[in-house]
């Protein structure tokens, strides 16, 4: 496959070129996980995936439960769907929680600590409680666990989250909450580790596709030797891309910051910021506004590629009044 052969079947297995999807809950669980630390722009990426999403329906099924907001794969936060956040933190959890052992030595937060903030948190939380980060920092303070260092606290919840003690609640307003995991999302069959793998890499490589190894690793945040294995478990039908015929011509996207498009890859064209493509090829950047968006474009665009921005920006100004 040539680049531009490369670029039309990403775009068309990561529901860009085109999509059936009527759910935000349905665009998570297509692509496995979603990178969304930076919340509006998460939001925005599902929409991209979506023929008819307003802002109301995505914000409802977050606050609504239907997707969840956690870290797992890498160290940030992801949505993910509820039926798979337990199998998904059994499996990348040790991973991640390896990746911020320095963050934790360096805090002194050790495995005793864990325990008691972790109950600490449980106790705050249970009887379907939704609780603000600051109010947790006054719950931990308050049974002695030191909470008032922000960065401290952030890995006290990270690791609450690695180890599935709380994931996120409805929003408060703008406030975001944590909930009991338990409480939050119902009970789930759970799989062996070798199924897990093998879900993992076939949701990756028939959402991702065309997609390498390496890129595998870098978006899962396994081992090479667990995504080897997890190739071999789900088999080359699964990972073997199908070409597609359709082409659709100066098809413009205003994607977010950290969208899976560039996010999903160890080598990738552009940059994490909010970018602008066409064809999936890259041909500027993007800043979101009150009103209007200021773009910064890196050639001439043809009077095609000028209408299909403009309807780019359209549908995304669109988005954010709905």
């Amino acid at each position: 496959m040539n680049t531009s052969d490369v670029l039309r079947q990403r775009l068309h297995n990561q529901k860009l070129s085109s999509s059936e999807i009527e759910n935000p809950a349905d665009v998570v669980r297509w692509l496995g996980a979603v990178q969304a630390q930076d919340y509006g722009a998460a939001k925005w990426a599902l929409a991209l995936r979506m023929p008819n999403a307003t802002h109301r329906q995505i914000e409802e099924a977050f606050n609504e439960g239907r997707i969840i907001r956690t870290h797992l794969l890498r160290p940030t936060w992801h949505f993910v769907v509820p039926e798979d956040i337990r199998w998904l933190l059994e499996l990348t959890a040790p991973q991640v929680n390896r990746r911020s052992g320095s963050g934790y030595r360096m805090f002194e937060l050790d495995a005793a600590v864990f325990k008691r903030s972790n109950k600490v948190l449980t106790n705050a939380l249970r009887g379907g409680k939704h609780l603000t980060r600051a109010a947790l920092k006054a719950a931990l303070n308050k049974a002695g666990v030191a909470a008032d260092n922000g960065v401290r606290l952030a890995h006290i919840m990270l690791r609450a989250e690695l180890d599935g003690i709380v994931c996120s609640g409805p929003r408060i307003g703008k406030q975001f909450t944590y909930a009991l995991l338990e409480e939050r999302v119902p009970p789930a069959k759970p799989l062996s580790r070798d199924e897990a793998l093998a879900k993992l890499t076939r949701r990756y490589f028939r959402s991702h596709g065309p997609a390498t190894l390496q890129d595998f690793v870098w978006w899962s945040g396994l081992t090479v030797a667990d995504a080897r294995h997890g190739i071999e478990l789900a088999g080359e039908k699964e990972t073997r891309i199908t070409p597609i015929s359709n082409r659709i011509k100066n098809l413009c996207h205003l994607l977010p910051a950290f969208d899976e498009y560039f996010v999903a890859y160890k080598v990738r064209e552009g940059g994490l910021g909010p970018t602008i493509i066409i064809d999936g090829k890259v041909v500027g950047t993007w800043k979101p506004g009150a009103a209007t968006i200021t773009r910064n474009l890196s050639r001439k665009l043809n009077k095609s590629e000028q209408r299909a921005l403009a309807k780019a920006t359209e549908r995304y100004l669109e988005f954010t009044k709905q």
